[in-house]
């Protein structure tokens, strides 16, 4: 087994489901040239929505049962509401090395043990809470293993993820309040990101140049705050010269309630997270 961010893998990967979660850990993985295309395969209920994959060359099982006896990592990347028709697609004594296998699940708020209740056989099983920032190779994903998973499998799947980006292992109790933070945090970045450019653009500056603009601010500010150790109040406060520009607007920001407004989407991010675990039980 290889391992290692730049070490190639030659651990077979597969995917069930085909959407923009299953497309960002191809992309980061790929992209790192962890795996060759050849060695990833796809499954999903309609094959012309795997298109994208198909033109990367990467194989398309006939179903879910064929696609798992082909790979030794298997990515469930499916709606949660999906998730009890897959394990009877795929529950068979048939699989005779599946303990030899690894399931990774992305599945939102959806806990190991409502997991494993839905398949017959034990499992190998790996839960991960990634975002799509993976597939430019800055993702932040965590993930939370059964006590089962061995450390040389645990190895595989971390070397998988951290090659796009930050991982880190977390008690599965605190996974539906960072995927507030992670998961649903690129959706709160992406409206800064208009808002600022919006504002941007009221200010008379080209829709395209404010959008540049913004992102890159976002992006140097980020890399700022984890590469300086600094708090990201010390960063805030060397921007903010007395009687300046900088602090008007951050009155302004304080004014119109942003911290608090940030506060209460993680807030009601966890707890829906929260409300749609309780419903899968």
């Amino acid at each position: 087994m290889e391992i290692g961010n730049s070490e190639r893998i030659t651990q077979i990967i597969g995917f069930i489901g085909g959407g923009n979660m299953a497309k960002a850990i191809f992309d980061g993985i790929v992209s790192k040239k962890l795996v060759d295309t050849n060695q990833v395969f796809v499954s999903g209920p309609r094959i012309e929505r795997l298109s994208y994959f198909k033109d990367q060359g990467v194989h398309i099982a006939e179903n879910n049962q064929s696609l798992i006896k082909s790979c030794d990592v298997i990515f469930i990347c499916v709606k949660p509401h999906v998730l009890e028709t897959i394990a009877c697609q795929i529950n068979s004594p048939s699989i005779d090395d599946w303990h030899n296998k690894v399931f990774v699940s992305v599945l939102a708020a959806t806990s190991l043990e409502k997991i494993q209740s839905c398949f017959v056989m034990p499992m190998k099983l790996i839960r991960v809470m990634p975002n799509t920032p993976l597939a430019v190779g800055e993702g932040c994903c965590v993930f939370t293993p059964k006590p089962n998973v061995e450390a040389k499998h645990i190895n595989l799947v971390r070397s998988l993820l951290e090659s796009s980006g930050l991982c880190l292992q977390v008690p599965e109790n605190q996974i539906n309040a960072i995927a507030a933070v992670s998961g649903s945090g690129p959706a709160f970045m992406y409206t800064i990101i208009e808002a600022m450019a919006d504002g941007g653009v009221k200010m008379g500056i080209p829709r395209a140049d404010a959008v540049k603009l913004a992102a890159q601010t976002m992006l140097g500010a980020a890399k700022m705050v984890l590469q300086s150790g600094k708090h990201s109040a010390q960063l805030k406060d060397e921007v903010c010269s007395a009687g300046g520009t900088t602090i008007a607007g951050i009155h302004a920001l304080e004014r119109g309630g942003v911290r608090s407004a940030m506060m209460d989407a993680v807030e009601a991010s966890t707890k829906r997270a929260i409300e749609m675990e309780c419903s899968h039980k």
